[in-house]
């Protein structure tokens, strides 16, 4: 394996995983990583952020993202040690083109509220009694653009999604609560069917009180719900509501537990890479693929 990974980077120069699987025909990518991670010719640079997600089927819940397998297809890339300046090329115009990737879908996301907004008829309202926060792998300057089905209609999307996190205040109207979840859905809709957009917009609205209930962190939905309110990033709306629910997180002591977790998924990764390297890959296959590939946080926003 490992000569069939040399040949190839040899003739094609340094690949990012995904490129390396592809010219070498290999269905299994673990064998492929494992050999890369085994090598004293090859180097493999990351690049890009880890960050912690929830699993139900990890103990302890948290993990990192990207997972082993998705952090080598799409965020490393693979060459020789020996022909370290074209190595990093590679890399930085990766780091550039992931970079490239989040700002587009950033401001995607900030247009589409934009014009929600506008529609609605109300938006000097929602700009003063609701917060719209954007979560998910664009804040980190993680986004992707490799194509993967989305999940009830199994239609193909372009990469990362938008997870959208609604907050108003309690003085918000219900029927007004009622009119912003359909018109936002119809967005959802237009951008998941329309063949020239296929971007998944993932979204969930709330009040304060619904916030305060999930600062009680007793239960793995309302660990997700707190872990998102504190990544997420500010999009549109009520920066009044954005940092009252940034310190919310901080006086409930959330944050401090959300750390701690992050820590256990540091744990994680550690045991999961140090199982890549000990074990075979059949036993990898058979055993241990929790290791290796990714969770959907998806709760949240059901």
């Amino acid at each position: 394996m490992e000569k069939k990974i040399i040949d190839v980077i040899k003739n094609r120069g340094p690949l990012r995983g995904s490129e390396l699987i592809e010219h070498m025909r290999e269905e299994d990518a673990i064998s492929v990583l494992r050999a890369c991670r085994l090598s004293k010719v090859l180097a493999v640079r990351i690049i890009g952020t880890r960050y912690m997600r929830l699993d139900r089927k990890i103990e302890g819940y948290a993990r990192l993202s990207p997972s082993v397998l998705r952090e080598f297809l799409t965020y490393s890339v693979v060459g020789l040690k020996t022909d370290k300046e074209t190595l990093e090329r590679k890399a930085a115009a990766l780091q550039a083109y992931i970079e490239k990737i989040s700002r587009a879908k950033f401001n995607l996301a900030f247009n589409i509220v934009c014009a929600l907004a506008g529609s609605f008829g109300e938006d000097v309202y929602l700009k003063e009694h609701a917060c719209f926060i954007l979560a998910g792998d664009i804040v980190f300057n993680m986004a992707h653009d490799v194509p993967r089905p989305e999940r009830s209609t199994h239609k193909m999307v372009q990469g990362s999604d938008m997870d959208i996190v609604v907050i108003v205040n309690n003085r918000f109207p219900e029927e007004l609560i009622t009119r912003l979840d359909q018109e936002i859905y119809k967005e959802k809709y237009r951008h998941l069917m329309n063949p020239y957009m296929r971007e998944e917009i993932d979204y969930v609205i709330k009040n304060m009180n619904r916030v305060s209930e999930q600062l009680q962190f007793d239960n793995f939905k309302r660990m997700v719900a707190c872990k998102i309110m504190h990544e997420g990033a500010f999009l549109f709306g009520s920066e009044e509501i954005f940092l009252a629910v940034k310190g919310m997180l901080k006086e409930s002591g959330v944050i401090e537990k959300i750390m701690a977790m992050e820590e256990k998924a540091r744990i994680f990764r550690e045991k999961a890479e140090e199982y890549l390297i000990k074990e075979e890959p059949e036993k990898i296959r058979k055993e241990g693929l929790d290791y290796f590939f990714p969770a959907e946080e998806s709760e949240e926003f059901e």
